[in-house]
This record gives structure tokens, C-alpha cells and sequence, in this order.
């Protein structure tokens, strides 16, 4: 099984390929129906990455700051995290 960095870094290279095709499509003036597309799919590739990222943080170190009793710092993290994400 992989763990969360693996998929993260998995994904990110995946769409670090993505963006490289996107800029040569543009560069060759492609359709840009077909262009948004693709932005579309990197985008949902960083978005999974980004998940798998939290998900380990949370697996990881809030779960080790709250068996240490010490859990205030991690959750104060993961309350500015998820409000950039909800309000980007």
C-alpha cells in the first residue's frame, strides 16, 4: 500500500506532465475548449495531491500531538488549512 506521500508525489508528477502538454498546446494554438479541459484534470491532480498531503497529517502528526497531549498546535493548523480551502 502506498502511503500518502507516494500518491501526493505520484499525482504531482502526473500533473507536472499535464502542464507541460497544456503549454505546448497553447504553444501550437490548440482548440481551447480542449486546453480548459486539461487544466481542469491538473487542477483535480493537485487537488488529490493536496488531499493526500493532509490526510497524512493528519494520520501522522495531529494523531502523535494528541497521544503526546499536545494536540492544540495541529488543530490550529488544520483550521487555517481548511479555511484557505474553503474560501478559495
Amino acid at each position: 500500500m502506498r502511503t500518502e506521500r507516494e500518491s501526493a508525489l505520484c499525482a504531482l508528477k502526473i500533473s507536472r506532465g499535464q502542464v507541460d502538454g497544456i503549454i505546448k498546446m497553447i504553444e501550437d494554438d490548440r482548440y481551447c475548449i480542449d486546453i480548459a479541459n486539461q487544466l481542469l484534470a491538473a487542477q483535480s491532480l493537485l487537488k488529490k495531491a493536496e488531499l493526500h498531503i493532509l490526510q497524512g497529517h493528519m494520520r501522522h502528526c495531529v494523531r502523535e500531538a494528541c497521544q503526546n497531549n499536545d494536540p492544540d498546535e495541529k488543530i490550529e493548523e488544520l483550521n487555517r488549512i481548511m479555511e484557505k480551502l474553503i474560501t478559495k
